[in-house]
């Protein structure tokens, strides 16, 4: 691949670039702070792409003082010559005509992540300006656009030894909602594609804060796996290692055990995180279940009357990467979040048996501490089955005593129905009485329910509030789950403004991040912002959700106004519940998404883990951030 010769020929053009600044969503997704970083991600792909090429070995990203965001590769550089159907150099096709690339004919891109094509040209459309200079066969060239169009031709500036591309763009105010790069999120995406790319260097800089950051990890997937286990205690020193070749596919996997009792596996195809799963997680996922229990029956630790260990037992504690890179993936849909390829599943699944099964028997102290992992898992998931079948048992709700009882909505379309997940009797209460009875049900929830990060699926199982609210949503959990069933697709935690009304929102997102990740996925999850004061000055009256918000407004009245601050959703009557919490028309909202696994995934390890030390560093660092503080 490296030593073909990669010119103008291998750019070909599909259709034109119209319609995207006209529908920019249809392209990125939104006009939100997530479509602005899929600006970025789309340069970085096509650098990525060079990587996994095996012609790029650095790629720098630099967040400009001005606004802008510059992207810098080592690779062949964008083809500069003339591209024939079009008779303009191909570096200006690529960035004015969607779908014209090296990644349709297979002959400039074996493996690309980028395969829609819309990439480098929806970026340009979509920016106030972009400049590319391209190294690219001992020569440097540069052009400028705007707003997607060329305002220069393609200047030749002169001979150079280097060679890549270097784009800088600055996102288009006119169609972004905030054109401020968040670096954070960034960086975290940075980090997860160095680990997906062994040996590849990526360095991230923050000109505008002075930080900087290189992410490079000679072990790739395995640093992955320690990466992402630093905070647990694991059950065997090294990750298990599995790659495997066959014609255009490539597979790649690292694993290891902690003692905790969920499970932790992230799949990848080309570099794109497919966190909806797809045939290469199938096949990784029965291919674990048949081996573990294959060993199992081998070495007696199973009998012959005894049944098989199910796929959630042998997952128990598992954290898991799982990487395919292929020449023709088939993701659904324009989110690329699902990966369809039949012939992946089998593919993995013979690599992963063949080659896990070879490892258990070298490694019999290892394959032990699995075995008895996993049996231990099912033992607690039988002592669980009762407590499980409560849940979908029909008119369990009646039988459950549910605190304060569902109060549930005479709607039937689960698409116009609300749940929310009120703390405590008081605020549940004035919930009640405030809401519209027609689409808001109102659950209340005693205390802080049972931090599901420190147990086991027969512990979670026996809360009455955990059973309140699987009840409640009446779509199961786990690899139960179906989302099809569910009641309401809005389910809002509605806590209180301090400290405690923080932790059990936390505690109820680690259930449903852990248990019920579909509906984070779906955008069924959302979190109240009732409001923390209401100022009222002769007539003026006006409810108030932050401490700067509040500082504006007696800026502007006087600070001689009467003001209250709501200590608890308690403390306001039905009335001003619907009006600030409850009310479509006028409350805030806000929606749970799972932009960055590996981040929240992370946060909610530290966060409600057993790693007591890393918890304090992390509150330590993150202090500045908080929102809600008693003192």
């Amino acid at each position: 691949m490296a030593n073909e010769r990669y010119d103008a020929s291998e750019i070909q053009i599909l259709e034109g670039l119209e319609a995207v600044r006209k529908r920019p969503s249809m392209y990125i997704g939104s006009t939100s702070l997530k479509g602005l970083h899929h600006l970025v991600y789309e340069v970085v792909d096509n650098s990525i792409d060079e990587a996994m090429a095996g012609v790029c070995t650095e790629i720098y990203i630099s967040l400009n003082e001005d606004g802008s965001c510059t992207v810098t590769d080592d690779g062949r550089g964008i083809p500069a010559d003339i591209q024939p159907q079009v008779g303009r150099p191909a570096v200006e096709v690529v960035l004015t005509i969607l779908h014209a690339g090296g990644k349709f004919g297979g002959g400039g891109y074996k493996v690309s992540g980028g395969l829609h094509g819309v990439g480098v040209s929806v970026v340009n459309a979509l920016s106030e300006w972009l400049e590319v200079k391209v190294d690219w066969e001992g020569d440097s060239y540069t052009q400028r656009y705007e707003r997607g169009k060329p305002v220069t031709e393609l200047i030749k500036l002169g001979p150079t030894d280097r060679h890549g591309t270097q784009v800088t763009f600055k996102p288009d105010k006119e169609i972004f909602e905030d054109v401020n790069f968040d670096y954070n999120m960034l960086s975290a995406r940075m980090k997860e594609l160095a680990f997906l790319n062994k040996g590849l260097s990526i360095i991230m800089e923050d000109k505008r804060n002075d930080e900087k950051e290189t992410y490079c990890y000679e072990g790739g997937i395995v640093s992955f796996v320690k990466y992402i286990n630093r905070s647990a205690n694991v059950l065997h020193s090294d990750p298990i290692y599995i790659s495997d070749r066959k014609d255009d596919a490539e597979l790649e996997v690292a694993m290891q055990y902690n003692d905790s009792y969920g499970e932790t596996i992230f799949s990848f195809a080309n570099n794109i995180d497919t966190h909806e799963g797809g045939t290469h997680l199938t096949g990784f996922k029965n291919a674990i279940t048949k081996v573990i229990n294959d060993y199992a029956r081998k070495f007696g630790m199973l009998k012959d009357a005894d049944k098989n260990l199910q796929g959630e037992d042998v997952r128990e504690g598992l954290t898991a990467v799982v990487s395919v890179k292929l020449t023709d993936p088939q993701f659904e849909g324009q989110t690329k979040t699902k990966l369809g390829n039949s012939e992946i599943r089998g593919f993995v699944e013979n690599a992963v048996y063949e080659k896990l099964e070879a490892i258990f028997e070298e490694n019999p102290s290892v394959s032990k501490i699995i075995l008895e992992k996993a049996m231990t898992a099912s033992r607690a998931r039988e002592a669980a089955r009762k407590a499980r079948e409560l849940t979908r048992r029909k008119g369990a709700l009646d039988s459950m005593q549910l605190p304060g009882k569902l109060s549930d909505c005479s709607e039937k379309d689960p698409a116009l129905c609300e749940l929310y997940l009120v703390e405590g009797d008081s605020a549940g209460g004035s919930a009640k009485s405030g809401r519209d009875r027609r689409f808001q049900a109102i659950l209340p929830l005693r205390g802080k329910i049972l931090n599901v990060e420190k147990a086991r699926l027969d512990k979670v199982l026996g809360s009455e509030e955990i059973r309140a609210m699987i009840t409640a949503i009446g779509a199961g959990l786990g690899d139960d789950f179906d989302i099809s069933k569910a009641r309401y697709h809005k389910v809002v935690c509605m806590t209180d403004a301090d400290v405690d009304g923080s932790h059990i929102r936390t505690l109820i997102l680690t259930f449903f991040y852990r248990y019920m990740p579909e509906l984070i996925d779906n955008g069924y999850v959302y979190i109240a912002q009732p409001p923390l004061y209401r100022v009222v000055k002769g007539k003026f009256m006006q409810y108030i959700y932050s401490d700067r918000e509040l500082e504006k407004v007696l800026d502007d009245i006087g600070h001689e106004a009467e003001i209250q601050r709501y200590k608890g959703l308690g403390e306001m009557d039905a009335d001003q519940l619907w009006d600030t919490t409850l009310n479509p028309e006028t409350r805030i909202m806000l929606r749970v998404s799972m932009e960055d696994a590996l981040a929240a995934d992370e946060i909610f390890s530290i966060l409600m883990g057993q790693n007591v030390e890393q918890r304090r560093e992390f509150i330590q660092k993150n202090a500045h951030l908080v929102r809600n503080l008693d003192i």
